[in-house]
């Protein structure tokens, strides 16, 4: 993704677009025509996850982590009922900038407790924008129709407002794996999740104040799943995850990995050019810094 840049960053308006595409697994990307996660990749990275141990590779706990920037054990979102969550204490990252720091945020998500307050949620609590629109019911039909209302909206918001900081949750890929297992059907959603991020990132295009902006986007999925379909448990496939980056800061290849979902709000922040407050202890890492320490710790091994 072209991401246009000069020698002073802060002559120019920062804004970053988080797009969260739950079960996508990791070892199908090579096998599909991805066009536009390659782009994102092509000019950054896309580097593998190891889902910390101890978290279930279940989407709360997952997601509940990239949010926050901080491990399980402090969120406390176990599963995917949120209930006894400690989100007041460890709050997502844009009630953070929305609350802390004045900033514009957006989130468009269609799995409640990400948003709304069912079952023990939302995980976010106070973005300044929402779109939202619940399935009509459990299928692979109904998920892929809120996916496409959810980016519909996401895509007028992008570029005909202002968010500083903003996130899109795509649902459907991991809804298909539940149902229909990872065959066919799975591959075909991965490839409709691509065309929907591919018009996220035409929309951050079209606006009309792009050529002066820094565009940070971050791709990421929470967990991976069985052949047959589902997660939670602790096999390789399960717990590998990912992250892919584009922004004004990272070269193609700048970034190899491996990353932590830990690491997903320190380069929100960083790449807004913010410190978070000194009350809220992150647990990850800028991604170059992360993955920098991750190879020292393998030479060491």
């Amino acid at each position: 993704m072209h991401l246009p840049h000069q020698s002073d960053p802060h002559a120019r308006a920062r804004r970053v677009l988080v797009v969260g595409i739950d079960g996508v697994r990791l070892d199908l990307l090579g096998e599909l025509d991805t066009p536009r996660l390659d782009e994102i990749a092509a000019a950054g990275f896309l580097a593998p996850v190891l889902i910390d141990p101890g978290t279930p590779t279940m989407s709360g706990p997952c997601w509940a982590t990239i949010a926050t920037g901080v491990h399980v054990t402090k969120h406390a979102v176990w599963n995917n009922d949120f209930t006894g969550h400690r989100l007041a204490v460890f709050p997502d990252f844009l009630t953070r900038l929305t609350h802390g720091f004045g900033r514009r945020t957006y989130v468009a998500a269609a799995w409640e407790p990400l948003v709304l307050a069912r079952a023990g949620g939302p995980l976010f609590n106070g973005p300044g924008r929402l779109s939202f629109v619940a399935p009509a019911a459990e299928t692979c039909e109904d998920w892929e129709a809120v996916d496409e209302r959810m980016v519909r909206d996401a895509v007028a918001v992008l570029r005909e407002e202002d968010p500083e900081a903003s996130f899109v949750y795509l649902g459907a890929v991991d809804e298909t794996a539940h149902l229909r297992g990872c065959g066919a059907d799975y591959r075909a959603a991965i490839l409709r999740a691509d065309e929907r991020l591919g018009r996220l990132l035409d929309a951050v295009r079209a606006r009309p104040t792009y050529a002066d902006e820094d565009w940070t986007v971050i791709v990421v999925t929470d967990h991976g799943h069985v052949d047959e379909g589902g997660h939670g448990g602790d096999s390789l496939l399960e717990r590998t995850a990912w992250i892919a980056c584009a922004g004004p800061e990272f070269t193609p290849g700048s970034v190899t990995g491996p990353l932590r979902h830990v690491d997903v709000v320190p380069q929100i922040f960083a790449s807004l050019g913010l410190t978070p407050d000194r009350h809220w202890t992150l647990d990850g890492l800028p991604f170059a810094a992360s993955a920098a320490r991750a190879a020292a710790e393998f030479q060491t091994v």
